[in-house]
């Protein structure tokens, strides 16, 4: 049978810290022999459409393909489907909400990168966005690491206030507030130049996911030391690409960082920056474990260990 797994569904059924093992399993994974499939179009309107697929990791008996709709104006914005299979007959085991999924997978996997790369005495951490997604990358930090205060900017003063932060009144404001600072947000000219960053700062931006957005110029790109999830998927349509930079701006992958092939740290005072775009294997992490603790609550779906 095919489980329907709403919001509410997929954040009840989700354990934060089983989701960040996963990802960071997936991170560690070798890579595929193929790149993922991420294709994009624009909707008639305010919106475009993503296709990702597929998403598969290494001992999951299980592939995602995932369908979103991106309107900037709409609550939330981002709307859509991710559908799971049986890797073996292609049975669809789940369809979940888009939003939900990615929020989360985007988020958690956002806050394994962050805490990695920044710097190990950073203790203030500040958002450049507040919305859903700044929640999440926030939840899951404060499981990864002790913060001694928390900052954040946002149009909407309100979202600032579910952050349980403290408000400021400018990107600018919260980069000379915070060691670690994460943006997310719908820009589409930079945030943040070199200007405004400090050394051993880290910056993580998570708004540059799809061509024409942009939240750090690229003279603060080109004088860090950068880090995506996949360098010709970030130069394409990223953060990299967005800037005017190639892929080999990149120092390297979240996933050679975990697998021991690029070290954490370069040994220099220049400032971090994680950039990731988002990849199919993610969706998978997440939705195996919201699929999994799901199934185990209604004994009338099948056990595909079994």
């Amino acid at each position: 049978m095919t489980v329907l797994l709403s919001r509410s569904d997929v954040e009840r059924a989700l354990d934060v810290d089983e989701a960040l093992e996963l990802l960071g399993e997936g991170f560690r994974a070798p890579a595929p022999p193929s790149p993922p499939l991420r294709a994009r179009t624009d909707l008639p309107g305010p919106g475009t459409a993503t296709c990702l697929m597929p998403g598969l990791l290494p001992g999951v008996p299980a592939y995602t393909v995932k369908v979103n709709a991106k309107f900037p104006g709409a609550e939330p914005a981002l709307r859509g489907v991710v559908c799971l299979h049986d890797l073996q007959t292609g049975e669809l085991l789940a369809l979940a909400d888009s939003a939900s999924v990615t929020a989360w997978r985007t988020g958690l996997a956002a806050a394994l990168g962050t805490h990695l790369l920044a710097d190990p005495g950073a203790v203030t951490l500040g958002f450049v966005g507040a919305g859903a997604q700044a929640r999440v990358v926030a939840a899951g930090l404060r499981r990864l690491r002790p913060w001694r205060e928390i900052v954040a900017t946002d149009l909407d003063p309100a979202r600032v206030r579910t952050l349980d932060a403290l408000p400021l009144e400018s990107a600018a404001a919260v980069a000379l507030a915070a060691d670690v600072v994460v943006l997310a947000t719908w820009a589409r000219r930079p945030l943040l130049t070199a200007g405004e960053a400090r050394p051993r700062q880290h910056f993580t931006t998570l708004g540059a996911d799809e061509p024409g957005k942009i939240e750090l110029a690229p003279d603060l790109l080109q004088n860090a030391r950068v880090v995506v999830d996949d360098r010709e998927l970030t130069a394409a349509a990223g953060a990299l690409g967005n800037a005017g930079l190639p892929a080999d701006a990149a120092a390297g992958t979240l996933g050679e960082v975990l697998r021991g092939e690029l070290p954490a740290h370069d040994g220099t005072d220049r400032p971090t920056v994680y950039a990731p775009i988002g990849l199919p294997w993610q969706d998978l992490a997440l939705l195996w474990t919201v699929y999994r603790r799901a199934r185990d609550t209604d004994p009338t779906i099948i056990d595909l260990l079994s």
